[in-house]
């Protein structure tokens, strides 16, 4: 009897994994857009690379000046003048942020019940946006501006004593983010009337039959269901907010004190009025940056929200 031995399969060579090839329909679309990117990189990028580059020089809006590297930057985080404007601008973007959505969630839920003539009241509520904001700050500062202004007058004969709205650091502060919610109320609320449509009545009516009270199915039914749009209104604002030149300038032009002088307000000074352009460059770039953290966190909430 003899026994055969098998004998082992020969080794397939490894191959190489195939090359992706772009089909024509891709390569078409490729050559479509390309001139569309290069000239979006250039319109954009160029400026903002030349930017850089003056933040790290001593130069004014003339003369680049010579290259200093990071001093500008570490001049503005060790600054007290900068420390006091990011202090001013964190609490403007939050009150700015969280005031104007909950004062525009709040007009959104109200315009969807049977209120009388609610397609004028929608308009009329979107005058504040749709204002210029030079005519909205020169009424408040007729409103404000001096001790026989209509409101001061009226902290008066109330007997609140007559506060000067734009001589004072807390009353300024106050006046300034007040004015910020008024002007963009309208926006958060259209952004939540949008989200707001998306929902069902049914789902309020099956939280009622379960006994959930109007906080309840706040809480638990329409800030879940709006929550993507909301997180989606909170990055624009906050950009809008940490951006905001004219509401603060126009409004008070950074005083007093320094009281109202935010990041941006401050950048414009340290590049206008000083010549300081590579300081004032910096500290655009150091906001861009903070910008950019807080809006990919809150980006992560959106695709959390969207699951």
């Amino acid at each position: 009897m003899t026994t055969t031995t098998e004998r082992p399969a020969p080794a397939v060579p490894a191959t190489s994994r195939p090359r992706r090839r772009w089909r024509p329909e891709s390569r078409t679309m490729f050559l479509l857009i390309a001139p569309s990117v290069a000239l979006l990189l250039l319109i954009h990028g160029f400026p903002l690379l030349d930017a850089f580059r003056q933040s790290l020089h001593d130069g004014t809006l003339i003369n680049t000046g010579s290259f200093v590297g990071i001093q500008n930057y570490t001049d503005n985080l060790t600054s007290e003048v900068f420390w006091k404007a990011a202090s001013f601008t964190l609490v403007f973007t939050v009150v700015g942020v969280f005031g104007s959505w909950a004062v525009g969630l709040g007009l959104a839920l109200l315009l969807r019940t049977r209120i009388p003539a609610r397609g004028v009241f929608k308009v009329l509520l979107l005058l504040p946006w749709v204002v210029p904001i030079v005519v909205s700050s020169t009424a408040i500062n007729w409103l404000v501006a001096t001790s026989s202004s209509p409101i001061p007058q009226l902290f008066e004969t109330l007997g609140l004593g007559q506060p000067l709205f734009l001589a004072d650091p807390f009353w300024a502060r106050i006046l300034v983010c007040v004015f910020k919610v008024w002007i963009s109320f309208p926006f958060m609320m259209m952004m939540s009337s949008a989200a707001l449509a998306s929902v069902d009545n049914s789902v309020y009516e099956a939280a009622r039959v379960d006994g959930a009270t109007g906080w309840q199915q706040l809480r638990w039914v329409t800030l879940p269901i709006v929550a993507r749009s909301t997180y989606i209104s909170w990055i624009l604002m906050t950009i809008f907010c940490v951006n905001d030149f004219p509401t603060i300038f126009l409004l008070t032009g950074g005083g007093p004190i320094d009281a109202t002088n935010s990041l941006v307000v401050l950048a414009y000074r340290l590049v206008f009025q000083n010549q300081q352009v590579g300081e004032g460059v910096s500290v655009a770039f150091i906001m861009t940056s903070v910008l950019v953290v807080i809006s990919t966190l809150l980006y992560r909430q959106i695709r959390k929200a969207a699951h």
